[in-house]
């Protein structure tokens, strides 16, 4: 065995007494702030210019979200040139919040604070390192040191704020103790009550502190502890917004941000689909419908979420996966066949019992509420059952097959699907279904036929067929008598060498709308001879003749075998 994984350091898991947040429930969604433009674009193989950034934030205060992180403007000159084009520019709507990020140093806070100018609503984000790996290989610094960079830029920005505040800017301020994650609490508690002092933070105007899980290094259960144990400790608790901000290193972004919320914070910064360095940032999409399913309002607007993803793919140059929740190309599609099943029947109860609320099997969600309903829930490889392509011919042409037919026509595309050995697209399982049942008109063929309907004293349907029948090269005529149009025909060719057959069940429907409709008959045969069962379809703008051929291309099907 390899024994490399003796040289990693494990997690030391916060130690905490009468945990409450395992209880709790996500009732309300928390404050959404997107850090698309900053943590999302740095990690960008090529950044995003300024064309493509302004799509990008209009479309993020098209989805709703109110706070948004623009950049870092004292990082480079495209940076401080974004922050000024959507100030004058007039891109911030009134009750759209823009967020700047600085490092914990003098001259780059001095030049956030030009990059600010003219902005209505603003929150200035600070931070600075804290936690121990990078107080000793980065800093070389112990605590004291650490402190005083971050109450240090605190004074300043306290300082250099009030101007901009009396002159009518809502000038809020955020601080992250960075690498909050891998910081002993008690020191992430001393040094955020310390900058909360300097910002003169009260109940009435609270700073934001972000605490970072910027390098995710232990379990969402045990930063939900340290989260619990920080907010409990914090003196100045009600002075405070306790804001997340995950990433996803051990790929448990999502977990650790609900997590983080039932321990106590009330907002949380993440990107569309989850974009950031390395394995990126926690998804905000999939937070907000995590939130939905369960019958919380996320207060933001995916109602059309193919439009941001095509958004996100064009300015980002970044793939959406095809399993990346609720967006990818695959999300709401079933191959397996029991999975098919269970739908194709939820998708009926639905439709039968009227339920007000999404009751459909491996379906979390209404692929609708994401503007997702007309594509296709279930796909057909070699994998698929017998409902699947029912599903398919019903909910893409129409045709809504009798339960017991299901076996048969799903024989007829699991012969297809294994022959190709791919998937086959709804056309040609529409393609199969004509062949093997509306196609079946040799060796038996109606070219004409009458009926003569009459009604006894009681009531009583009394029906006279007669018509004129190819087989092969041979033409004949039959007749007969029945109680209805089918009981008639069936009447008249049992004469003609098919007196085996029993007629079992019927079905019909009508597959378009509108006085010239067309219907179709489903039809199911037993051969008395060897007990063999065959289903015939049959079509007509007629409702008399779709029956009839029916019963033909049942017994077409017959002679087939």
């Amino acid at each position: 065995m390899n024994p490399g994984y003796k040289k990693y350091i494990p997690f030391q898991p916060q130690q905490i007494v009468g945990r409450t947040w395992p209880d709790k429930v996500i009732r309300k969604a928390p404050m959404w702030c997107s850090v698309d433009l900053r943590d999302g674009n740095q990690a960008l193989v090529d950044p995003m210019n300024l064309e493509e950034k302004l799509e990008y934030f209009h479309t993020l205060v098209d989805i709703g979200i109110k706070e948004i992180e623009i950049g870092f403007p004292s990082a480079s000159e495209t940076e401080y040139e974004i922050c000024r084009e959507l100030i004058e520019g007039g891109h911030i709507p009134d009750d759209v919040t823009i967020q700047v990020l600085v490092q914990a140093r003098e001259h780059l806070i001095k030049k956030t604070f030009e990059a600010i100018q003219g902005a209505k609503n603003v929150i200035l984000h600070f931070y600075n390192s804290t936690s121990t790996l990078q107080r000793k290989v980065v800093f070389h610094m112990d605590t004291d040191g650490i402190t005083k960079i971050a109450t240090d830029a605190a004074d300043l920005i306290y300082e250099m704020s009030q101007p901009l505040i009396d002159a009518g800017m809502n000038l809020r301020f955020e601080y992250s103790p960075e690498s909050f994650m891998g910081t002993e609490m008690d020191y992430a508690v001393e040094i955020c009550q310390a900058v909360l002092e300097r910002l003169h933070a009260t109940p009435d105007n609270k700073v934001i502190l972000n605490l970072p899980t910027t390098v995710e290094n232990c379990m969402p259960n045990q930063f939900a502890d340290m989260l619990e144990y920080f907010c409990k400790k914090i003196p100045g608790r009600d002075s405070a917004i306790i804001s997340l901000h995950p990433h996803n290193d051990r790929g448990c972004g999502v977990a650790t941000a609900e997590m983080g919320l039932l321990a106590g914070a009330d907002r949380v910064e993440a990107t569309l689909f989850g974009n950031g360095e390395r394995t990126g940032n926690v998804d905000i999409v999939t937070l907000a419908m995590n939130m939905w399913t369960q019958g919380v309002d996320p207060e933001l607007d995916f109602s059309n979420i193919n439009k941001v993803r095509e958004m996100y793919e064009r300015c980002t140059k970044m793939p959406v996966g095809d399993r990346q929740p609720y967006v990818g190309k695959l999300v709401f599609t079933a191959f397996s066949g029991s999975h098919q099943d269970a739908i194709n029947k939820g998708s009926q109860y639905m439709k039968e019992s009227g339920s007000d609320f999404w009751e459909i099997p491996y379906l979390p969600i209404d692929p609708a509420d994401v503007g997702r309903e007309y594509e296709p829930v279930i796909r057909i490889n070699s994998q698929s059952g017998k409902g699947g392509s029912a599903y398919i011919m019903e909910h893409s042409f129409g045709y809504d097959l009798p339960k017991a037919m299901h076996p048969d026509f799903g024989a007829v595309v699991q012969k297809e699907t294994d022959a190709v050995g791919k998937e086959i697209s709804p056309d040609r399982i529409f393609e199969l279904f004509q062949q093997e049942y509306v196609n079946a008109t040799q060796p038996y063929q109606l070219l004409r036929h009458a009926f003569n309907e009459s009604l006894d004293a009681q009531g009583h349907s009394h029906v006279e067929f007669w018509g004129t029948i190819q087989h092969t090269d041979t033409i004949f005529q039959v007749s007969g008598q029945g109680n209805g149009p089918i009981d008639a025909f069936f009447n008249a060719i049992k004469d003609e060498k098919m007196s085996h057959f029993t007629f079992l069940d019927y079905a019909s429907h009508a597959v378009t709308d509108g006085s010239d409709s067309q219907g179709v008959a489903y039809i199911l045969l037993e051969d008395q001879r060897d007990g063999r069962r065959y289903w015939g379809v049959g079509l007509s703008h007629n409702i008399n003749l779709a029956p009839l051929r029916a019963i033909l291309s049942a017994i077409n099907r017959s002679k087939r075998k």
